[in-house]
């Protein structure tokens, strides 16, 4: 069998709006997902708008924050070589990979929203009949990819970090925009759970997850997508 290839694309940003603070991708968003694929025996490849290191969200790396991944992670001198030389996302082409996974954070709110390259992937992944996956913010990442001209996320089942979520965090103010609002207004079938508990959901090839403790689940169902097929 023909060992399957997944993509990570993850955010370039590192401000926080105008508030002076840093932001980036969440740690455990990208951990989780990370080693649910290696452990299925995948081949990863890791990209970002700029290419090179990522931005890490300061506050993902704070101690109540820590899992057995993102512990799993800080041992992993591979894994961190792999992120501190991500390739250019205007260099990938989808029909190298079986699937495609977006972490979140909010970094992803800024540069990936709107990204062409990022939006052009994504179409190319649906039309290859190949699965996308967000997790938390990053399913912004779906909101301007259009397929025969209409929103991906148009009537689909699909999640995303919750405008009650954003608020406890004390962002709402800060975001330049609340993604289930968003969501919401390109009629997507916007679905949710309590806040911060693990909730996912798949609807055909898209596949995401609502918050940071949603990401393990959110890979498992990529993984099991892209085996079956």
């Amino acid at each position: 069998m023909t060992q399957k290839k997944v993509l990570m694309v993850l955010t370039s940003h590192s401000e926080l709006g105008n508030t002076g603070n840093k932001t980036g991708f969440w740690v455990e968003e990208f951990a989780a997902p990370y080693y649910v694929f290696l452990d299925a025996g995948f081949e990863i490849t890791l990209a970002s708008p700029a290419g090179g290191q990522p931005p890490i969200d300061p506050s993902s790396e704070l101690e109540g924050f820590q899992t057995a991944d993102t512990q799993r992670f800080e041992d992993d001198s591979q894994a961190k070589m792999a992120l501190a030389n991500t390739n250019v996302l205007a260099d990938i082409d989808a029909s190298d990979y079986d699937a495609v996974f977006y972490p979140g954070g909010h970094g992803p709110l800024w540069d990936l929203t709107d990204n062409a390259d990022s939006i052009k992937l994504i179409a190319q992944f649906i039309a290859q009949n190949k699965p996308v996956a967000a997790v938390c913010h990053a399913t912004a990442a779906l909101l301007n990819v259009k397929q025969d001209d209409q929103y991906l996320v148009k009537g689909k089942a699909v999640t995303g970090f919750t405008n009650s979520e954003e608020d406890a965090v004390q962002l709402t103010d800060v975001v330049p925009f609340l993604l289930e609002d968003e969501l919401l207004k390109r009629d997507a079938d916007y679905q949710k759970a309590a806040d911060w508990h693990a909730f996912s959901v798949q609807d055909g090839l898209v596949i995401t997850g609502q918050n940071p403790a949603s990401s393990s689940l959110t890979a498992q169902k990529l993984v099991a997508q892209i085996t079956e097929s």
